[in-house]
């Protein structure tokens, strides 16, 4: 049996994970948000407040967590539908910041004080169960024509809408989905922290979010997954230098991106795994 605080470490590597996805699917259409803290906030407040208040069981705040960050997502789509690389960036990390001071100023979510009471509900199996839809969900997509349209925005948006790919639809949809998947991480993240305040999906938590998934690298969904379970995990494995954890844990995240700037997981690493699996199937 597992500790209490390895089960804790897992509960937030997963929840990372989580996060590391949400920004993962705008990317992979082109579109990098700087704003998942925000929509990790709205999940995470949305279901806070309807369980303390209204005493909504779990799943159902869970659920409108999801359903307000998707919403939110796709009213955020509209104005970023022109806006690319640094330009939309920019627009995201505003959101993000603007629903960070909504928050703050809003007492009947605790204002500057936090909101605390939260009923505990978040366990290793809701983590688990949820990762495993996500990682479904992606394996799905990438070889759908969705994810196929996904690419091919990233890759050359006029060549894609050249080929038919209605840019608009696509990228509110990812917008949206990326919305919903952080609305679910923040549902989570508040119910077993039991107590949230703004400051903690401040511009630090959607920073730490694009790092993961660059990290991991942007090629696939599985850079997202490994990024963000290496570097949530790294701080307890570095615990043994006590003050130069931090210093350390930033000049290995460093070395890693002069390293390897494509990130953990690229396009030609996935090809020869790919093919390794091939031919090991083959043989068998």
């Amino acid at each position: 049996m597992l500790s209490d605080h390895a089960v804790s470490i897992l509960i937030f590597a997963g929840i990372d994970v989580i996060m590391a996805l949400s920004f993962f699917l705008p990317a992979s259409a082109g579109q990098l948000s700087a704003g998942q803290g925000g929509f990790m906030a709205l999940g995470a407040y949305t279901s806070a407040y309807l369980s303390v208040h209204h005493q909504t069981p779990f799943p159902l705040a869970l659920a409108a967590g999801g359903l307000v960050g998707g919403l939110v997502g796709l009213a955020v789509g509209f104005p970023a539908l022109r806006l690319r690389g640094l330009y939309l960036v920019l627009v995201t990390f505003g959101f993000g910041e603007m629903v960070r001071v909504l928050f703050l100023n809003a007492p009947a979510f605790g204002g500057p004080a936090g909101f605390a009471g939260i009923p505990p509900a978040t366990t290793i199996w809701y983590v688990l169960g949820l990762l495993v839809v996500l990682v479904y969900f992606f394996t799905r997509v990438s070889g759908s024509r969705m994810g196929r349209a996904f690419a091919a925005l990233r890759d050359d948006e006029a060549a894609a809408e050249a080929m038919g790919v209605n840019s608009t639809y696509v990228k509110l949809a990812a917008f949206a989905a990326g919305g919903v998947i952080a609305g679910l991480g923040g549902a989570l993240y508040a119910h077993y922290t039991l107590y949230i305040d703004p400051e903690a999906f401040g511009v630090g938590r959607s920073l730490f979010v694009m790092l993961y998934a660059v990290f991991g690298g942007l090629a696939s969904f599985w850079g997202a997954v490994a990024g963000a379970t290496i570097l949530s995990i790294l701080p307890e494995l570095l615990r043994w230098v006590k003050d130069w954890r931090e210093i350390l844990y930033g000049l290995l995240v460093l070395i890693m991106m002069l390293v390897r700037p494509q990130g953990l997981l690229d396009a030609a690493f996935l090809a020869r795994l790919s093919a390794r699996g091939e031919r090991a199937a083959a043989r068998g």
